[in-house]
């Protein structure tokens, strides 16, 4: 790896062992760390071929990338929360014509260029195809170089050693000064200390040397510290910070990054004021109060956010996520959340202001006249702001509106389309360093494609529950002499729309009624779509005997070929004779509860499920129904239960209704009972429809 130049660090991944050695693995795993420390490489440590991260691109379209300092950030958000440092880096696959063996990732320092050189190019080039080939080489001799449980650290190679004369004499100029000098090695592990050193620290020189910083020195393993460390050793570029050695003395820490670890130089100082960049957190045992939120407190609360926005289900949710996590993460007391609708800005959510102070930016137009939000979503660059001062020089008489003193407005942009603008405002002026500003432009990538998501989200519901409502009955007939319930119950993860239905036909002819209840496959647009289309030919071939509805049914869906199925339960009852008949399409089993109180299911050798073969028969059964009697019509989801059987569930809800289902009990109570009793056995991950028949006397 000597050839590709100046490089920070470097990253081999290859695929997991258990293949076949081919080098087509739709994950890869990190094998070789070096320049940085293993557990600062965690990003890399599995990445699926199939993600949006520049390496997953890298191999899929079998090319290098180079994403210069920043630019992770911008292009790919999701993956730059996790190591929010200024660097650049290149990810490139490891190819023998069209194999890829795995793939290598190079980091550079802060400063580098926004584009590599020509000679970088050429060195990269070259390092990909040794390795590519000794991979490949390996492979044809029956022995695939894969990646290990645990990656293998690399030491770089130095370019000089000093002999022992020149040693000692580098030792004793470091003893001769009056600050202290620290040497770490990448795993943060002191390889060196002077004197002064130990004195600054209140330690010994050899309680130091060999020892990790967090152990030899516990009040400086808070994790603002770690932090610096880490922004040092990936962005290789100088970092400072300022903490308090207990009882109170105070020390200055500049890190001096290089690719085989960093030097420390210490001074003492005084206490930083309040505000400033450099304040530390409250020492461990300490009993000040902590002014500001540090950047790897933020982080904290940013990697938890981007694990709950994935599950976020509707707009509301987001901004609730996004204020309940990101404003205690950042210290912020005000947070606007715009999205995008036409050409203008609309507001879904805010803290921290007033309603009508919100009400001058409801609504905003994206061209004139311009306001921070629409500036910043047009332009797609974010703007901060540190002082009422410095937002009233573009925007004059903004801060007398919002009222607030610092604002960071932050473009929600996805795949190049714009979504919002999330702000986030404080009551005192702020400085926004470069890293936090990495974080939140990290930050709202991720927001924007959650919003995204989230608009989606609502927007389908909104219509499938209109689709629904408007396909399911909006009332039953009533029918002289039954008595009728009727339940919907969405499943309880969200899925609000479902091709679950049923419905009560009044027939022609005498005391007759008709009932049938079923379940199209899937939750979704189509599925209820299709619910409406089985109810209409239902209710077309009614009066029919019940096989013969199902049979005209089945052969209307196979024709119309969905590629959905559907089950079906029909059933047409005659009052006066006291007699139900019943047919059954792949459709749980009824429930019919006696007078006595006696529960039976109904089980019958059901016919195939509609819309599977067009020509299909549907036997029928017949059994009474005098006064008294309840007749139970459900759908799966008020029976699965995750491990346990469903002729088990069955005979469960059958004894449940023995036992509630008095005959002094009124239908809807009835089915109350049964809906709560579904509740209480499991999480549902389906809908239910319930419809209770119960004839009553004269």
């Amino acid at each position: 790896m000597r050839e590709t130049g100046a490089y920070g660090g470097a990253v081999l991944l290859l695929p997991p062992p258990g293949g076949d050695g081919d080098g087509e693995a739709r994950v890869l795993r990190l094998a070789v760390v070096t320049g940085v420390p293993p557990s600062f490489a965690r990003p890399w440590r599995r990445v699926g071929i199939d993600i949006a991260t520049p390496l997953a691109e890298s191999v899929r379209e079998r090319r290098l990338i180079w994403m210069g300092v920043g630019e992770l950030a911008r292009r790919y958000p999701q993956a730059a929360v996790a190591v929010p440092y200024p660097f650049a880096l290149a990810d490139a696959p490891l190819l023998t014509g069209d194999t890829c063996w795995g793939a290598l990732v190079l980091l550079w320092s802060g400063a580098h260029p926004p584009e590599p050189a020509e000679e970088e190019l050429a060195a990269i080039e070259a390092a990909r195809r040794r390795l590519a080939g000794a991979l490949a080489a390996a492979a044809e001799a029956g022995r695939p170089v894969v990646a290990g449980d645990e990656p293998r650290f690399v030491a770089r190679p130095r370019g000089r050693t000093p002999g022992p004369a020149e040693a000692l004499a580098a030792v004793d100029f470091a003893e001769r000064l009056a600050a202290g000098c620290c040497a770490l090695v990448l795993d943060g592990r002191i390889t060196f200390a002077n004197r002064a050193a130990a004195e600054l620290l209140g330690a010994e020189v050899s309680g130091l040397v060999g020892s990790y910083v967090r152990e030899a020195l516990p009040w400086l393993s808070a994790a603002t510290y770690e932090d610096r460390y880490r922004a040092a050793a990936l962005s290789q570029e100088p970092t400072s910070f300022t903490a308090r050695r207990p009882p109170d003395r105070w020390l200055r820490f500049e890190l001096w990054p290089g690719p085989e670890g960093i030097s420390v130089l210490i001074v003492a100082t005084e206490p930083p004021a309040r505000g400033e960049e450099d304040v530390s957190v409250q020492p461990v045992g300490g009993s000040e109060e902590v002014s500001t939120p540090t950047l790897t407190g933020a982080l904290s609360h940013l990697m938890q956010l981007a694990a709950t926005l994935s599950e976020a289900a509707g707009v509301e949710a987001v901004v609730e996520l996004v204020a309940n996590q990101l404003m205690p993460a950042f210290g912020a007391q005000g947070l606007v959340m715009f999205m995008s609708e036409g050409s203008r800005l609309h507001i879904v959510g805010h803290r921290g202001y007033s309603d009508e102070a919100m009400e001058r930016f409801e609504g905003a137009p994206l061209g004139t006249p311009p306001t921070p939000a629409t500036n910043a979503l047009t332009s797609g660059v974010p703007r901060f702001f540190s002082t009422p001062e410095e937002l009233a020089r573009e925007y004059p008489g903004v801060p007398a509106i919002v009222r607030k003193a610092a604002w960071a407005y932050l473009p929600l942009v996805t795949l190049g389309k714009p979504v919002g603008c999330c702000v986030l405002s404080y009551d005192e002026p702020r400085d926004f360093p470069d890293d936090e500003r990495a974080v939140l432009t990290s930050l709202a990538g991720l927001i924007a494609q959650a919003l995204e998501r989230a608009r989606l989200h609502d927007a389908t519901q909104t219509l499938a529950r209109r689709l629904q409502d408007g396909l399911l009955p909006r009332k039953l007939p009533d029918i002289p002499g039954l008595a009728v319930a009727a339940r919907y119950l969405p499943a309880t993860r969200g899925m609000e729309i479902g091709g679950d239905f049923y419905d009560l036909i009044r027939l022609d002819g005498g005391p007759t009624v008709a009932a049938t209840i079923g379940d199209v496959q899937g939750h979704n647009v189509t599925a209820a779509a299709l619910m409406g289309q089985v109810r209409t030919a239902v209710h077309a071939a009614a009066g029919a005997p019940p096989g013969d509805v199902l049979a005209r049914t089945n052969k209307l869906l196979t024709d119309l070929d969905p590629g959905l199925f559907t089950s079906c339960l029909y059933i047409d009852i005659d009052l006066g004779r006291q007699r139900a008949r019943l047919a059954n399409a792949g459709h749980p089993p009824p429930l019919l509860r006696h007078p006595d109180g006696e529960v039976t299911v109904l089980r019958m050798a059901p016919g195939p499920l509609l819309g599977i073969v067009r020509r299909a028969d549907y036997p029928s059964i017949e059994v009474p129904f005098p006064p008294g009697a309840v007749l139970v019509l459900y759908t799966d989801g008020l029976v699965e239960t995750p491990g346990i059987d469903l002729d088990v569930a069955t005979d469960e809800l059958a004894g449940h209704l023995a036992r509630f289902g008095s005959a002094d009990r009124s239908t809807g109570d009835v089915a109350d009972e049964l809906l709560r009793h579904a509740r209480q056995t499991a999480s549902r991950s389906d809908d239910i429809a319930l419809l209770l028949l119960s004839p009553q006397a004269g």
